[in-house]
């Protein structure tokens, strides 16, 4: 057997034994993260999402960012809503137990033209859209886009701007190929992800520390699945073709009432370049002391007080009106 040979049957034996470990921690992931609530068809897919609180209340949309699935909301911060609104927290399309069609579907007009549809199919007219991290760009979109059906933005840690330089904790997403994102998907990304866990999730909650059940609870372990690397890897490629048209359209379009609220020591996306210059766009803009990117989940009674102060500013759906 040739040198090249030997080689090749090496790593087709490493890549095969990283596949088996991939189903395995996908299997593990799913158990710990079961199914929460609904799933309901889309063009395009299909969207996992949990609708709660009084039906006839205003509802608060939840949306959330890279790598992420609504457990991000509902560890901690959408409970203390559904008292007073109604609250509907998704799974992006391709993200937790929602489905998408293609990689084309990453693109951020297209994840806001599904979510947007899933809210017309459940009766939702102007909602409160609360958009973290990548979440901010979509709801941003949504109202450009359905400005008539969005009645004000409450965003988290907010993308808003092209964010240049790729946050070092990101880089290991930056596959361009499909074809090489699916075969990272299905034999390396998760296991190599399992190993670093601990380094990434101390770079993403920084300055404060990640909670011991972010796996489980957090939703985590459900990006240990194929379909985590996959639908990430495509999302961040996926943004900066689309966010410097949006941004082009803030001083003319963005019309939609709201804010912003950051962590003042953001790790992941800085305030100075995506949540400052908002106010400018006519967007109040606020920010926590010594508070890092994933305030939904750290700092959730803040986010709230300020989701229910963004909601009064909300204008009156179409049929309120009438």
């Amino acid at each position: 057997m040739t040198l090249v040979l030997t080689i090749l049957l090496l790593i087709a034996v490493a890549l095969g034994a990283a596949a088996l470990s991939t189903r395995s921690l996908a299997a593990k992931g799913e158990a710990a993260v079961p199914q929460a609530g609904r799933i309901r068809p889309v063009q395009g897919g299909s969207l996992h999402y949990i609708d709660e609180g009084p039906r006839d209340a205003q509802a608060i949309v939840l949306i959330h960012g890279l790598g992420g699935q609504l457990q991000h909301f509902t560890y901690r911060l959408a409970p203390l809503l559904t008292d007073a609104f109604r609250v509907i927290a998704v799974d992006r399309p391709g993200c937790g137990w929602s489905d998408r069609d293609s990689d084309a579907r990453a693109a951020i007009p297209q994840q806001a033209r599904m979510i947007g549809d899933l809210l017309v199919d459940l009766g939702v007219e102007s909602p409160v859209v609360v958009g973290h991290s990548l979440g901010g760009a979509i709801a941003l979109a949504m109202a450009l886009d359905r400005p008539d059906k969005t009645g004000a933005l409450a965003l988290l840690c907010p993308l808003t701007h092209d964010a240049g330089d790729i946050p070092p904790m990101f880089k290991g997403l930056a596959v361009t190929s499909p074809g090489l994102r699916r075969l990272l998907g299905h034999t390396i990304a998760a296991p190599m992800a399992l190993r670093t866990a601990p380094a990434t999730l101390t770079a993403v909650f920084a300055p404060e520390p990640w909670p011991e059940d972010f796996l489980s609870h957090g939703g985590g372990a459900l990006g240990l699945r194929p379909k985590g690397f996959i639908t990430a890897s495509a999302d961040m490629t996926a943004v900066p073709a689309a966010i410097v048209p949006q941004v082009a359209r803030y001083p003319e379009e963005l019309k939609t009432p709201g804010g912003v609220l950051y962590g003042a020591e953001d790790h992941v996306l800085d305030p100075k370049v995506h949540g400052e210059p908002m106010a400018a766009f006519g967007l109040d803009y606020e920010a926590l002391a010594g508070k890092g990117h994933m305030i939904p989940m750290t700092e959730p009674e803040a986010c709230a007080d300020f989701i229910r102060r963004m909601a009064a500013k909300a204008r009156p759906s179409s049929a309120a009106a009438e």
